[in-house]
């Protein structure tokens, strides 16, 4: 038989015996019915329907088991029980995307176990080279120097090349000046700091090729869970510098940890140009059902927001005249603040104010970054939930980013009170791990002024003042108010630039 929507040859003798008797052109003697038994369904009918109940049949009329799953719910999700939570659970885990985000959190992990090298190797190059904590802060700052401006422009570079290739570029040259470190510092100090500055310069792009390509590959709903993905390999990256580096100082030399994770850079990029696609579209290997529901959940977005006609970029000046931008200029400069450092001077305050030996200090600064690994997740996932539940995306960055900001400045107090290394480890550990909070309520631009401020002024009020707990006092109140003016300014719709309010 012909499939459905095509026309039945018109000769008799092809007719099949179960099509209508008006097709035939004549009459034919229908089948009699049995009391009790439902006729068969026909073979004419298109698959996927039902024939009426026969009304001689004591048995109720069948039921699809199913309805047909919504334009944007994931391949295989319906309204069902546990076991389609299950099959939905089982097709993320396994699907392309997946895989994208999986390799941008390596990506980022290898993006600061770079960079927080420099954390451990500080307190043995301080000692060997008789560098004050003043030095040292610019030491540590030298990174963000070439941090400073690079992510504008890795922005532009991803518009224009797309973010696989200008990851997989960044990751290249950041491995290349980390694994150079040692050789350039037997030449200088200079030179060891211009590899710094590359370095910087380098990673200044991970981020902007991170947000590219979860906007390719991921739909809306899902896009704060995968930034929750790869933010969990960024701060992974932490605790794997921090633990591994010691380790292998005591092993290779102090520069031993730059060249290891300068290799491990360069095998990332290999396995990434060769198996990942810079779109879905692109993917030889992605599924039917998984293009089609990346697509959809796009073309949502697109739906949603049309007609309303594409802006022009607002001058500077009416930039500034806006109390949210000010807000987020300020929680941007706080969060940098913060992040850079408890990330660069952890290892030595453990070491300065506990007397515990090199490994314990980094060891001790390595656990919170686990815990920030992983509300880092739950952060994007309740995100998620908050805003597919009718939340508003202003208030839930509003909570999101109080939650971010008032947990740490509570647990800096804690720290700054603590009496031994295991409670101050514990306080860090609750001040980093409700900090992931705030990367889910904002949007992710580093303030490099306040982290570059922060890391060597942190150094300054050591050398005067003797102590770090003064600082502490001092970056707890930032954060108090930063939250403050955040929750009274912030918005997440658009502002008006051509108005007066």
């Amino acid at each position: 038989m012909a499939p459905p929507g095509q026309l039945l040859p018109l000769t008799r003798s092809l007719l099949p015996p179960s099509v209508p008797p008006f097709v035939s052109g004549r009459r034919r003697r229908l089948p009699t019915p049995v009391v009790g038994r439902a006729l068969p369904p026909p073979t004419w009918l298109p698959r996927g329907r039902l024939p009426p109940a026969n009304p001689l049949s004591s048995a109720p009329p069948r039921r699809l088991s199913r309805p047909p799953c919504p334009a944007t719910a994931r391949p295989g999700a319906s309204s069902g029980g546990g076991a389609e939570a299950q099959a939905v659970l089982a097709e993320f885990m396994t699907s392309e995307r997946v895989k994208v985000a999986a390799m941008l959190g390596l990506a980022l992990a290898l993006c600061n176990a770079d960079r927080v090298v420099m954390s451990v190797a500080i307190v043995p190059l301080s000692q060997a080279y008789g560098w004050t904590p003043s030095f040292a802060g610019v030491v540590q700052s030298s990174f963000l120097w070439g941090y400073l401006v690079s992510p504008i422009i890795g922005g532009a570079l991803v518009d224009y090349y797309g973010g696989k290739r200008v990851m997989a570029y960044g990751v290249a040259l950041w491995s290349l000046a980390t694994f150079l470190s040692p050789w350039a510092a037997a030449r200088s100090l200079w030179l060891f700091l211009a590899t710094r500055v590359l370095l910087g310069m380098a990673e200044g792009v991970a981020l902007p090729s991170m947000n590219n390509m979860v906007l390719r590959w991921f739909p809306r709903t899902e896009r704060s869970s995968a930034v929750g993905i790869a933010m969990a390999g960024f701060q992974l990256g932490n605790t794997i510098g921090l633990l591994l580096s010691p380790i292998i100082m005591s092993r290779a030399g102090i520069f031993g940890p730059f060249v290891i994770f300068g290799l491990f850079g360069f095998l990332w990029v290999l396995v990434w140009i060769s198996a990942i696609s810079g779109t879905p579209g692109e993917n030889a290997q992605i599924s039917a059902h998984e293009l089609d529901y990346i697509t959809r959940g796009q073309k949502l977005v697109k739906t949603q927001a049309g007609g309303e006609r594409l802006r022009k970029v607002p001058p500077f000046s009416k930039l500034l005249s806006k109390w949210p931008t000010w807000a987020l200029i300020s929680a941007n400069a706080m969060h940098s603040w913060g992040y850079f450092v408890i990330l660069s001077w952890m290892p030595v305050y453990f070491k300065t104010i506990y007397h515990v030996n090199l490994r314990e200090a980094a060891w001790f600064s390595a656990l919170p970054w686990v815990m920030m690994a992983v509300l880092g997740y739950v952060a994007g996932v309740v995100s998620d939930r908050l805003i597919q539940n009718g939340t508003s995306i202003t208030l839930t960055r509003k909570i999101m980013q109080t939650i971010g900001f008032v947990g740490p400045g509570v647990a800096l107090l804690g720290l700054n009170a603590a009496k031994s290394p295991v409670i101050a480890s514990a306080w860090l550990t609750i001040a980093v791990g409700l900090k992931s909070f705030g990367h889910s309520g904002m949007s992710n631009t580093a303030g490099t002024f306040a982290a570059i401020l922060g890391t060597v002024g942190a150094g300054f009020f050591v050398d005067r003042m003797g102590s770090f707990r003064g600082f502490l006092i001092l970056t707890s109140l930032l954060y108090f108010s930063s939250t403050l003016f955040w929750d009274i300014f912030a918005t997440g719709e658009r502002v008006d630039f051509d108005g007066t309010g």
